[in-house]
């Protein structure tokens, strides 16, 4: 008993886009002394170093050279996570709408996903780690020992990304943002590659009408 109380486990959260996996992911991981890894976060990070070379989404080759070069990393803090990419602090600069549709783009380039997924493979690898993005479950930790999905309404979704990015000062209108939601949710669920679906073995959580210390509570008796 005392061994399996201290085996360290890997927890996958996958979802559509605006389910507030990041946020439950962060605070999970705080609860258990896990490390966070935010994968959407590494194909936007590629996005944005996509962008600032002038490297097109149909220029394959030269996206999936990227890909494999960059040094993606995440730094956590009692207050927030920061992502890192060749030493750069990029935390605010990818999470731009434009970015997340650029990304969403990106992932469907079967080298890209190939060299990330390999990166969040090491990264993950020996447990002790609260992993979410979009094929967690599926493809990159298929074994882990608990696996979420979390959910919740287009409307909701959108929503919460209005709320956030108006409260940066940007301009954006619910409609636009709505809208970039279900593209996105169709850019996902529709990709050749690992494309988003819900594990056979995932527990299904909607958090459309629920807080976050309601989500996470309810994964922590789960794990």
């Amino acid at each position: 008993m005392e061994s399996r109380r201290r085996k360290r486990l890997t927890i996958a959260i996958d979802g559509p886009s605006g389910a507030g996996k990041s946020t439950v992911a962060k605070a999970l991981a705080k609860k258990l002394g896990y490390t966070y890894i935010d994968t959407g976060a590494m194909y936007r990070a590629v996005a944005l170093k996509a962008r600032e070379k002038g490297i097109r989404t149909d220029e394959e080759t030269s996206l999936n050279t990227l890909a494999s070069s960059l040094r993606i990393s995440f730094l956590s803090d009692p207050s927030d996570t920061r992502v890192f990419c060749d030493g750069e602090d990029v935390t605010e600069a990818i999470r731009s709408p434009e970015m997340g549709v650029l990304a969403s783009d990106i992932s469907r380039k079967r080298g890209v996903r190939e060299a990330l997924v390999q990166r969040q493979r090491e990264m993950g690898e020996g447990g002790g780690a609260v992993m979410e993005g979009r094929d967690i479950g599926t493809v990159v930790f298929p074994h882990a020992e608990v696996k979420f999905y979390l959910d919740a309404l287009p409307e909701e979704r959108a929503r919460r990304r209005f709320r956030e990015l108006t409260g940066k000062g940007l301009k954006v209108g619910f409609q636009e943002i709505l809208q970039e939601v279900v593209t996105r949710d169709q850019n996902d669920m529709s990709r050749d590659v690992s494309p988003l679906r819900k594990a056979d073995d995932a527990v299904l959580m909607d958090s459309t009408h629920r807080s976050v210390d309601e989500v996470v509570e309810e994964m922590v008796r789960w794990v």
